[in-house]
This record gives C-alpha cells, structure tokens and sequence, in this order.
C-alpha cells in the first residue's frame, strides 16, 4: 500500500471526528507533503474511498470507515418476481424490496410485510397485469388511502406495484436491483400512508439506527428527496427529531 496514504496515521488523527471536511483532510496530508498538488490530492481521495478507509456522508464531508455498507436480504421470491418482469420488460428500469427489510432498525417488529415492486410510470399498468396473469395474490396497484386501510392493512403480505422514482438510488444484489439504505429512509419517511406502521417515534428510532450501524450518504439521501419534493421537510426532520446532528449540508 501506498505510505503516503498514511492510513494509520489518519486514523488516528480523526478518530474522534464524526465527520470531517474535504479542507481538513487537506490540511491533514500538508503535514506530509508541503507542496501537495490537487490533482494528487483528488485521486488520493478516491482511492482512499476505495479502499474503505473513508466514506462520503455529504459533498465534501466525510467519515472514517467504522460502519458496514447497507445490502439488504432479498428472499428467493423476490428474486423469481424481479426475474420474470426483466424477461418480459428487459429494457424496463424497476426496483423490488420487502418491508421486513426494516425490522433490524425497529423497536417494535411488526409480523406484516409488503413486498414493493417499482417500475417507469408509463409500465406500471403492464407489469401489474403481468404479475396479476401470471397468478400472484395480494396484488395492489397504486394503492389509495382507503385501499391501504381497507384492504392492505389487514393482511399479512401484499405486494404493491408503483411508480419508481426518476434516478432513484438503488443498487444491484444477485442480479435483482433492489432499494439502498438512503433511498428506504426518503420512501418511508415520505409515504406515511403506505408505511403508517414506520411513523411516530418508530420512524425516529429507524434513522438514529440507520445512521449508528451504517454508512449514509446524505448528499444521495437529500438529492433523491429533493426528488420526492421532500428535501426540505426531510431536513427539518433530521435536524429536529433525530440524533443526527452536523452530518449534512444544506
């Protein structure tokens, strides 16, 4: 490994940072190298990124890599469900994940789950026809308010076909594309009426816990909000209501 990355010695000097500053990590590696260029200092970052010693929480704002990445379990149902709509739609952009997902982030685990399904707007009709064909139970489309209460709420599994957001974050486990942590904690923030059994002091409890277990990106997390028209509520929130103080930018 490189010695100028000087990773023990980094280590040492932010251990008691929760996060630091693209300006600090600059001034840290002066110690070292007086004339220290900016093109060598960029791809220094990124290979620190790389190697794991350091994770972006914000533009420009950092942490050291004392936290796991999020890589949400997908079940074996999920995985045929994601699979038979790639073979028939595969140019088609979607997303698949379970609500249990949630529970390790939970005070109180609830013993329902819904398995959501999120496609391109001008497909959600298609897949959800698909799906209902091909002889899936339990299967909402674009549920309204009074479906969830009525009809969603008293089963113990339902699967919910719905729009996906326009660049949302979303990552690729055992070939399914399936949700990231940042995007789990806007959807579930933002969609009370779907995820009513994640509000209150439990909806608190999930972001205090996300953020102490694993690596958060804030700049990912309030750029897709800002996409859900949610940034500024959402920031208000975090400032407010969680334990997460100083770690994003405005």
């Amino acid at each position: 490994m490189d010695k100028s990355f000087k990773i023990k010695e980094l280590n040492l000097f932010f251990k008691d940072y929760e996060t630091f500053s693209r300006g600090e990590l600059y001034t840290f590696y002066l110690q070292f190298d007086k004339e220290l260029k900016e093109t060598t200092f960029r791809w220094r970052i990124y290979n620190l990124k790389q190697l794991k010693v350091i994770n972006t929480v914000a533009r420009s704002v950092y942490t050291l890599s004392s936290k796991s990445e999020f890589y949400p379990a997908i079940s074996a149902k999920e995985e045929k469900i994601f699979n038979a709509i790639s073979r028939q739609f595969p140019m088609l952009k979607g997303c698949i994940w379970n609500t249990n997902i949630v529970n390790e982030l939970m005070l109180h685990i609830p013993n329902k789950a819904l398995i959501i399904i999120e496609v391109e707007n001008e497909a959600i009709e298609l897949v959800f026809n698909f799906l209902k064909n091909e002889g899936h139970k339990n299967l909402f489309f674009l549920p309204s308010e009074k479906e969830i209460q009525h009809y969603i709420a008293p089963l113990e599994n339902a699967i919910i076909v719905q729009s996906l957001v326009t660049k949302s974050p979303t990552q690729l486990i055992s070939k399914t594309t399936t949700t990231t942590l940042e995007k789990l904690l806007v959807d579930i923030y933002s969609n009370k009426n779907l995820f009513s059994t994640y509000q209150g002091t439990e909806l608190v409890h999930i972001f205090n816990k996300a953020h102490i277990k694993y690596i958060l990106d804030f700049s990912k997390m309030l750029s897709y909000a800002s996409r859900r028209n949610k940034k500024k509520e959402l920031m208000e929130f975090l400032e407010t209501k969680t334990d997460i103080k100083n770690t994003f930018t405005k």
